[in-house]
């Protein structure tokens, strides 16, 4: 599938999940703002940097809604592959050796 398509599924999972999808200009000469999921007068709000490539949109997207209870809505199997190859790790003291992976910053920790 091509970005746009995935991207569009994950927007329209993010619906099913009463979370809206907003994509604004965030970075100013002034002021460094990352995209990220918040809450806004008790809604769950993904901002998105307008100015991100639309692959990186979906990275993004798929990270935050990795972890949101999706197993019973229907998702295409593409989409439902993209969001399985996202999932943030959970950090365990228990796991030893456990290797953390943060895809957007290449950074490996462990």
């Amino acid at each position: 599938m091509k970005p746009e398509q995935i991207y569009q599924g994950l927007k329209d999972l993010a619906d099913r999940l009463g979370i809206a999808v907003s994509e604004q200009k965030l970075s100013t000469e002034s002021l460094k703002v990352k995209s990220g999921l918040c809450k806004i007068r008790g809604r769950l709000v993904m901002i998105l940097d307008k100015q991100l490539s639309t692959y990186n949109k979906c990275i993004l997207l798929a990270t935050c809604l990795s972890d949101m209870p999706h197993e019973a809505i229907f998702v295409i199997p593409a989409v439902r592959e993209f969001l399985a190859g996202h999932r943030q790790p959970v950090l365990s003291e228990n796991i030893p050796g456990q290797k953390i992976f943060w895809p957007e910053d290449g950074i490996t920790q462990g």
